[in-house]
């Protein structure tokens, strides 16, 4: 039992004296004195003594020895052996750094043991409290790097996004100002054709409807056919830049290949995108109506008086 509470008694020693200030000691003074280790980094030595705590530097000329037997003979041992919890006496010579260089150490074996049960006390500790630093900094590296690429992924999301409108404007005034040159035309007849979401393929209702329109475009002279597709504003923008085109250029298609339009009377498709809106995005029925593509027979107005209604 007195062993147990010395054990105990020392462990607590160690815990404490560990951060108690180093005491400083003169360059070349002289110094022999005892205590007890509490902590080692590398080569050097926190030791705690009745004067107060020396750093303890070893080197390859420093001794370190224990008794053996009754007599005055010693037994060389190696620094491992030097560990937190071990009374020791040492000798030694103060460097200019206020540290003591040590030529001599000398432990009793008893002190060695106890030291040893000490560590075994201490080791589990210290090895968990080691083991979660490496853990903490792991998730820290993997979370550093986590947030750099989110950033670069915002930052080049952004980069596209801002890409994307700068074309969808361009595309935009474009195909505005094509349209516009047509002010010297009025407008007959006009029609829309509706898709389903992400195609553009043209059902059988709105083929009908199509040739219907081309029909009474055939009743006129000097006429124009002007296409534009839109699409609504679900997915990316230069997805449904593509897909408006897609859209306008299978209507003009239709009307080429199976109306029989002549290409000289079809005004090149314009691609629209998300522009324009027929309704509200923010709904399914106005999502419908904005996946279209609007047709205008466009009649020159010198012979805006000629033909049909």
């Amino acid at each position: 039992m007195s062993r147990r509470i010395r054990v105990v008694t020392s462990v607590l020693a160690v815990c404490l004296l560990a951060v108690v200030s180093v005491f400083a000691v003169n360059d070349g003074e002289k110094v022999k004195s005892k205590g007890v280790i509490t902590n080692r980094t590398g080569d050097t030595l926190t030791v705690k003594t009745a004067d107060g705590p020396y750093t303890v530097i070893l080197t390859s000329d420093t001794k370190v020895q224990r008794p053996v037997g009754l007599g005055a003979r010693h037994k060389d041992m190696p620094p491992e052996v030097l560990i937190p919890g071990l009374r020791m006496k040492f000798e030694g010579v103060g460097d200019n750094q206020g540290q003591v260089v040590a030529k001599s150490i000398e432990f009793d074996n008893d002190d060695l043991a106890l030291a040893e049960v000490i560590q075994a006390g201490l080791n589990p500790t210290a090895q968990q409290q080691a083991k979660n630093m490496e853990t903490y900094e792991a998730n820290k590296q993997a979370t550093d790097a986590a947030i750099a690429a989110n950033k670069q992924e915002i930052e080049a999301n952004k980069q596209r996004v801002a890409a994307n409108e700068q074309n969808l404007q361009e595309v935009a005034q474009a195909t505005a100002k094509r349209f516009s040159e047509l002010t010297d035309w009025v407008a007959k007849k006009e029609a829309v054709v509706h898709f389903a979401v992400g195609d553009s393929t043209i059902s059988a209702e709105h083929k009908q409807e199509i040739a219907a329109f081309a029909q009474g475009a055939l009743n006129y002279k000097g006429y124009v056919i002007e296409v534009k597709g839109f699409a609504d504003s679900t997915g990316d923008a230069a997805d449904n830049q593509q897909l408006s085109k897609d859209r306008a250029e299978s209507v003009v298609a239709y009307l080429l290949q199976e109306c029989h339009v002549p290409v000289k009377n079809i005004v090149a498709p314009g691609a629209m995108s998300e522009t324009h809106p027929a309704a509200s995005n923010e709904t399914a029925y106005g999502r419908a109506e904005n996946r279209r593509v609007s047709l205008r027979l466009l009649v020159n107005k010198g012979v805006a008086g000629e033909g049909g209604n």
